[in-house]
C-alpha cells in the first residue's frame, strides 16, 4: 500500500482545486488493487480444486471398498464426493462473478458493497471446506473401523479393553484436530492475507466516500 499512501499524502498537500482529481486517482488505484486480489482468490480456488481432483486420481480406494462388500457405503461416499464438487464449483462461480463485478463497477458504494460480499463469500467457502475435512475424516475412520474386514482383530481387541478404546478414540480425535489445524493455517495464510488486503481497500474507500 506504499504507492497508495504516497498518493494520499500528495493529495492532502494539494489545494482544493485538485482534490477531486486526486480522489479519482486514489479510487482507480484501490479499484485496480481490489480487482487483482479477487482475481487471485479465483485463481487459488481453481488451483485448489484441481489439486484435489488430480490427487484423487492417484489414490486407489476401490480395493478397500470392495473388501467391505457394502455397496450402500460406496454409493453414499460417491454422493458425498459429487455433492462436495458441486458446492465447491458453485463457490468458484460466485468468485468469478464477484471478480467480474469488482472489475467493471464504477460507483464507490457499489465497489464497497462488492468487496464486503466477496469477503463474506470467501469466509463461507473456508468454513465449508474445514467442515468437510472434519466430516470426511470422521466418516473415513468410522467406515474403516466398522466395515473393513482387515480391522476385525483390532475391533475384537478394543471391545475387550475399554482403556485401549478410550486411548484409540483420543488419538483419532487428535489426528482429526491436527488435520483441521493444518488446513486452518493454510486458509488463514492464503485467503486470510488476501481478505485483510481487501478489507484494507474497503476502509480506504470509506474514507474518500463523502
Amino acid at each position: 500500500m506504499k504507492e497508495l499512501d504516497l498518493l494520499k499524502k500528495d493529495w492532502q498537500k494539494n489545494s482544493d482545486s485538485f482534490q477531486q482529481i486526486s480522489e479519482n486517482e486514489i479510487y482507480k488505484m484501490i479499484h485496480r488493487k481490489s480487482s487483482s486480489i479477487v482475481k487471485w482468490i479465483l485463481i487459488i480456488s481453481i488451483l485448489e480444486i484441481s489439486f484435489w481432483t488430480f490427487s484423487n486420481l492417484f489414490i486407489n480406494t476401490d480395493d478397500v471398498l470392495r473388501k467391505m462388500n457394502h455397496p450402500e457405503i460406496v454409493t453414499a461416499l460417491e454422493f458425498l464426493t459429487y455433492f462436495n464438487y458441486v458446492v465447491v464449483l458453485i463457490f468458484v462461480y460466485i468468485f468469478y462473478k464477484n471478480y467480474r463485478t469488482i472489475s467493471t463497477t464504477i460507483a464507490t458504494k457499489s465497489l464497497m458493497s462488492a468487496i464486503l460480499k466477496t469477503r463474506k463469500t470467501v469466509q463461507y467457502y473456508v468454513w465449508y471446506n474445514l467442515g468437510m475435512i472434519v466430516i470426511t475424516a470422521i466418516l473415513s475412520f468410522f467406515i474403516a473401523f466398522v466395515y473393513n474386514p482387515d480391522m476385525e482383530f483390532l475391533r475384537e481387541k478394543l471391545a475387550m479393553n475399554g482403556k485401549a478404546m478410550f486411548v484409540t478414540v483420543g488419538i483419532l480425535f487428535l489426528v482429526i484436530l491436527g488435520f483441521f489445524g493444518l488446513f486452518w493455517c493454510f486458509y488463514r495464510i492464503i485467503y486470510g492475507t488476501l481478505l485483510r488486503r481487501l478489507y484494507s481497500n474497503y476502509k480506504e474507500l470509506k474514507k474518500i466516500d463523502f
